[in-house]
């Protein structure tokens, strides 16, 4: 983690939040596993908010598979393709705080 905003007050603040937020489980569907990370949903290179709205609670293995390659960019294209999500990795489940409707 190069990016010093990773080492700030209002970093730890907005982890600690979604982690809770999540219950310390992997947000992934059908994952149940330990969350060990809070991710960006949008990166923030790319514009994305520090707000709850943009963050999600992974597991080590659900965050590897979205990580930055060598040449910076995400893993299928940061987009965590799983059973129960549209293509952009969004849930299916319209009651989701995530639903989007696959867009």
């Amino acid at each position: 983690m190069s990016d010093p905003y990773y080492q700030t007050a209002a970093w730890r603040k907005l982890r600690a939040q979604r982690l809770a937020i999540d219950g310390g489980i992997c947000v992934v569907p059908g994952c149940n596993r330990k969350a060990n990370t809070v991710d960006h949903i949008k990166r923030r290179r790319d514009g994305g908010a520090d707000a709850l709205p943009n963050l999600r609670s992974l597991c080590d293995q659900h965050d590897r598979s979205i990580k930055e390659t060598p040449s910076g960019k995400r893993r299928n294209g940061g987009k965590l393709v799983v059973r129960g999500c549209f293509a952009d990795g969004t849930p299916r489940d319209p009651k989701h705080p995530w639903f989007t409707g696959g867009k």
